[in-house]
């Protein structure tokens, strides 16, 4: 069990447990529900602070409750299992659309009873429901988490405003007059005093629009982006590839070995090797290829991506999940807390990604290290700040682009399978 980001558990004792206890969150979409099968807890936390807790009851043997990162996809008032005899589920908020959900239930005993959702008492489900919107991150794991402030340069920050230029050619002196509504004259200290009204929204710098929240994935990158990346520069040598899709359709295979053909590459080493990826790089003049790739989404929907460089790639980067819960626009910056999650890595996910320790993803500092290896293109970064809204989260895992992740979700990161596709 990894220490990192375990502190403050004496919030969630077993009387904090036992009744439904509750805050108003300023905002609900910096709300993150954290659930321990351990404990059979559940957390709502705003930043660090808790908001609200109860008892819950997850999967039991056979139909556990996966462990991963989520949020909330859909929510009905009511709502009945497809695979349950219709058993009812009032105050339902879906995890994921194979069956995963927050639910009411009769039945929330003090251990493991579900066929995989999570069970909630009901006037905590109630209320619970009432607190939250499509969106909100939802965290499951064994342990018992707590999100903790997390400073560090590569964590995106807002693009400060520019200062508002009220006047120009004005000399000013220092003046103690109040600020008055925008309709009233304003006496303004000059060499010749004037009375002028105060110039309109054209001379006060606006508020960014208030947009949906970012969700961005760091993880290393997989057959679909090489794929992808390989259709685009063989096109732009001349060679016919189909749709930019990721796919390996039969156009884009006869391009591959038609490129190895042309460049004397051996088909070793699969379809797309390494030893492929690095000729196609250097033909297209595009340098070294990208191990990791960087993707952004926007109201369940993809927004862009683009390439990230991991550096030692034979070290695990583990499962980190942050989010911003603060943005000050003026000062140029975010609020981030994060948790580090248990990554349970197979002997065949390791070999595919060429991971050979885990040392530094069971580390103290196991963030703060992932963090620290990865670097992003300048213009992704600025793109993304741009948009850097309250609510955005920032998942970096060595595991790609999950089976849950797809149609209208955020990224879906799934550490321990447990019961996907079963309802309860």
């Amino acid at each position: 069990m990894k220490p990192f980001f375990l502190l403050g558990l004496a919030l969630l004792s077993a009387t904090a447990l036992s009744q439904p206890s509750f805050a108003a969150a300023s905002d609900a979409r910096t709300l993150q529900i954290v659930v321990s099968k351990d404990r059979q807890s559940l957390a709502v936390y705003d930043g660090d602070q808790v908001v609200a807790t109860s008892k819950v009851s997850t999967g039991k043997r056979g139909h556990t409750t996966p462990s991963g990162i989520f949020s909330i996809l859909e929510k009905k008032i009511y709502h009945e299992s497809n695979l349950y005899s219709a058993s009812p589920m009032p105050f339902m908020q879906r995890l994921t659309w194979s069956g995963i959900a927050l639910h009411e239930s009769n039945s929330v005993p003090n251990y493991p009873a579900s066929h995989g959702c999570v069970r909630m008492p009901k006037a905590f489900a109630k209320m619970l429901y009432q607190m939250t919107e499509r969106g909100v991150h939802v965290v499951i794991a064994n342990q018992p988490l707590v999100p903790q402030p997390v400073e560090n340069a590569m964590l995106f920050q807002p693009q400060a405003a520019p200062p508002p230029a009220l006047f120009s050619g004005i000399e000013l002196r220092p003046s103690t007059a109040s600020f008055l509504p925008l309709t009233q004259s304003l006496q303004v200290a000059t060499n010749d005093v004037t009375s002028i009204k105060l110039p309109q929204a054209t001379a006060v710098a606006a508020p960014p629009i208030d947009l949906a929240p970012l969700s961005i994935l760091i993880t290393r990158r997989g057959l679909r982006e090489n794929v992808r990346d390989l259709q685009g520069m063989l096109k732009d040598m001349g060679f016919i590839t189909g749709a930019p899709d990721g796919m390996l359709g039969p156009s884009t295979v006869q391009a591959i070995e038609d490129f190895r053909k042309a460049h004397n590459i051996k088909a070793t080493g699969g379809l797309v090797s390494p030893a492929l990826m690095k000729a196609v790089y250097a033909a297209a003049g595009k340098g070294e290829p990208p191990n990791g790739a960087i993707m952004v989404r926007q109201n369940f929907k993809p927004l862009f991506e683009g390439p990230a460089i991991i550096a030692e790639p034979q070290e695990a980067l583990g499962v980190h999940f942050f989010t911003a819960n603060a943005i000050d626009r003026i000062s140029g910056k975010a609020d981030w807390f994060g948790m580090t999650l248990e990554e349970d890595l197979s002997s065949k996910m390791k070999k595919r990604y060429g991971i050979t320790s885990e040392e530094q993803s069971q580390s103290l500092d196991a963030a703060a290290q992932a963090l620290g290896r990865i670097t992003i293109p300048d213009d992704i970064r600025h793109r993304i700040e741009d948009l850097l809204t309250s609510g955005s989260s920032l998942t970096i895992s060595d595991t790609g682009v999950g089976p849950e992740t797809g149609n209208e979700t955020d990224f879906i990161t799934i550490t321990n399978s447990g019961a996907l596709g079963k309802k309860g």
